[in-house]
């Protein structure tokens, strides 16, 4: 009974004096921005037909998309600090969906790419801008606003790839990408509409850019940092690979249709709304350590099994052990948070989420030139043992 009491004490506070409104749009955006971006590898069997794409070709269009939406954050956290969240937030909602405008109708595949790769950089400019506005709007609740935006990111992703899935099966696989236009473009009014106007005179600049620079530097130049920054590219690497051609590999090698992968495809993220809050609460009892090797040992154990394993309901439960990795983000996230002083916080995350995701989008396009080689089994077991090796640098990183 006081567990019900104290959530319902904190869903009161986070919509309490007018807050509301404001979480839920900018977790509406969110939400809508993550499943979207998942909705390209349920779309890939038919993006394949439709342009004669081999698999390595196909894990490239992954990769350019993964690639738009890290190097953009950087600069996008910048922008937010300097000028307004909201105007970032809603031009993110803005050029995702002109961008997915142009993917509907690319004639061929260089516009193909182009365009993903804009609906990827129109992504970029979100995440910084989210975080800082919320902590803004929530100074005191600022890790509950954002468990709540990280909840409704699986959610989105969870709902939008198998729904465009199933509209790329009884129309065509423009329908859902379209369908989604007017959604965005709605999102990136009511951002502009409900978030609050902040006052331009009581907001801080922050560090100047060079400075900043030189103090992540030295942060990052500390053993336990380099440790977690290499960690958290292994697992982007790994989770991108994987994400970027798993509904392609149901589909060519387990002879699954596409409404069913959109359906175990779904069931990756959703697990991820249970994975990601527990995996937040024992980094907070635990430590960094095991919290991160208990995540890991799923994948390790469900990338090995995947080669050998038919049917629906084996194929459920080792997505359901794969699953575990996503709780990586809330440990991995809350170990940076804590490291960089306060003062660093926005560039210093911004610095390695780029960074990371930048390089870790190199994955889907190796992975899928392993695949046209004709080692897509393969390409798991190696998946299975960088996983294992992750979970191996984490029990072993440095203290201080």
């Amino acid at each position: 009974m006081d567990v019900f009491a104290s959530v319902g004490r904190e869903a009161r506070a986070l919509w309490g004096g007018g807050r509301g409104t404001s979480l839920v749009t900018i977790a509406v955006g969110w939400g809508m921005l993550n499943g979207t971006r998942m909705t390209f590898p349920v779309l890939l069997p038919y993006l394949r037909d439709a342009f004669d794409l081999g698999l390595a070709v196909a894990g490239l269009l992954v990769s350019v998309l993964w690639l738009g939406s890290a190097v953009g954050q950087l600069p996008g956290g910048i922008v937010a600090d300097r000028y307004s969240e909201r105007l970032v937030m809603s031009a993110s909602t803005f050029a995702v969906a002109a961008a997915l405008a142009v993917v509907a109708v690319a004639p061929t595949p260089v516009v193909l790419f182009a365009a993903t790769g804009l609906v990827g950089l129109g992504q970029s400019l979100y995440p910084i801008a989210r975080i800082t506005s919320l902590s803004h709007i929530y100074p005191d609740r600022i890790g509950s606003a954002l468990g709540v935006t990280m909840a409704t990111g699986d959610l989105g992703q969870t709902v939008l790839p198998p729904v465009v899935g199933v509209l790329a099966g009884v129309l065509a696989w423009q329908a859902g990408l379209v369908a989604l236009i007017p959604l965005f473009v709605a999102t990136g009014v009511a951002i502009w509409v409900v978030l609050p106007v902040q006052d331009r005179s009581a907001r801080s600049n922050g560090l100047p850019l060079a400075e900043s620079a030189r103090g992540v530097a030295v942060q990052l130049r500390r053993p336990n940092m380099a440790f977690m920054v290499f960690i958290l590219f292994l697992y982007i690497f790994v989770w991108q690979s994987f994400t970027g051609l798993y509904p392609t590999y149901l589909v060519q090698e387990k002879g699954l249709s596409s409404a069913v992968v959109g359906v175990l495809f779904s069931l990756f993220f959703a697990l991820g709304v249970v994975v990601k809050p527990l995996s937040g609460a024992a980094y907070d009892r635990v430590g960094m350590r095991w919290s991160l090797v208990l995540v890991l040992v799923g994948p390790t154990v469900g990338f090995a099994l995947l080669p050998s394993v038919d049917g629906f309901w084996p194929l459920a439960a080792v997505t359901g052990l794969v699953s575990t990795m996503l709780g990586s983000g809330a440990v991995t996230q809350s170990f940076l948070s804590d490291a960089f002083p306060r003062e660093l916080r926005g560039t210093g995350l911004g610095t390695v989420r780029t960074t990371a995701a930048t390089l870790g989008a190199t994955g889907p396009v190796l992975f899928g030139t392993v695949a046209d080689a004709g080692y897509f089994d393969e390409g798991y077991l190696v998946l299975a043992a960088l996983m294992a090796g992750t979970a191996l640098l984490a029990f072993l990183s440095p203290r201080s």
